[in-house]
């Protein structure tokens, strides 16, 4: 029998327990987002997220951002708008479509990242799309509109969407976005990387904070609304970025990247759970059909 000390490493150097612990750190965010209705604003809790995220991560990876700086600096405007799309409005946005959405919604809807960064590396790099991959695509999208639509064809007809489900699936082009920029980014460690976003992503979100404030909409976090701004940067903020660049180091970005379609599976559960929400017959199938979409447009690519 192995020492307990022993332990760390070992799961240190297990990939799959690494993705499956940031796979459920990230579906808990959205989670996390319905939790904090109430308990606090969804730009204070975006712009406290990086600014304590800001803390600690340049600190820890200080001499990396010297390192890196000519390079961070040349690339200033991909890491701006990338750290600005991808962190500040995805989040942002997240924990807007929380106050009228599900976090059930909130997950499956997120599955539709993956075949949008199909398209988006269509329209920039022009990365060509098979038969299978267009019908994964398709099989995805009517999962979304299954999941928007809340199992009720009327609601397509009279496009009466939640407001919630909207802003989720802007956010998911905002992500999606973020993915397609970030694979021609600059040649430096990931950490680094992230950290630079990060740093953009406070910057940008004070301004943001500061209309919230001023329309009068803040809310200062209560107690719960702290152990969940805790949460969020502990977990899907800093644990998950080391954990997936560690992933990503062991078995490679492509066998890592599909732990990511875990993200729609593990948040609907999480919300039943946790939330004690109700899963519908329709939430049943948009996610098989998210999922098979995204089984079906991944074929090509193994």
């Amino acid at each position: 029998m192995q020492p307990a000390a022993s332990l760390p490493q070992r799961a240190w150097a297990n990939a799959y327990l690494l993705l499956t612990l940031t796979t459920l750190m990230w579906a808990g965010n959205a989670v996390a987002s319905r939790l904090a209705v109430g308990e606090i604003a969804p730009m204070t809790l975006t712009s406290l997220r990086w600014v304590f995220v800001c803390a600690i991560m340049p600190y820890l990876f200080r001499r990396g951002l010297r390192e890196h700086w000519p390079a961070l600096k040349a690339n200033w405007l991909k890491v701006t708008l990338l750290g600005t799309f991808g962190f500040t409005a995805f989040n942002t946005l997240m924990y807007i479509a929380a106050y009228s959405t599900t976090a059930i919604n909130i997950g499956i809807l997120q599955g539709a990242i993956p075949v949008l960064v199909l398209l988006g590396a269509f329209l920039v790099f022009r990365t060509p799309i098979g038969g299978l991959q267009a019908l994964g695509v398709a099989v995805t999208m009517l999962g979304v509109l299954v999941t928007a639509s809340r199992g009720d064809w009327h609601v397509l007809t009279q496009l009466a969407f939640l407001p919630g489900d909207l802003w989720m699936m802007i956010a998911c082009v905002f992500y999606a976005g973020y993915t397609v920029g970030i694979r021609s980014r600059p040649p430096m460690p990931g950490l680094i990387f992230f950290t630079a976003m990060a740093i953009v992503a406070c910057l940008v979100s004070l301004p943001l904070l500061g209309v919230e404030i001023a329309t009068g909409k803040a809310q200062w976090p209560t107690l719960k609304g702290w152990l969940i701004l805790f949460y969020v940067v502990i977990g899907p903020s800093i644990l998950s970025q080391l954990f997936f660049m560690r992933a990503i180091e062991l078995i490679g970005p492509g066998r890592a990247g599909v732990f990511v379609n875990l993200v729609p599976v593990f948040a609907p559960l999480l919300a039943v759970l946790i939330l004690g929400e109700r899963l519908a017959l329709y939430h049943g199938l948009a996610l098989a059909l998210v999922l098979g979409g995204i089984w079906i447009a991944e074929r090509k690519l193994r």
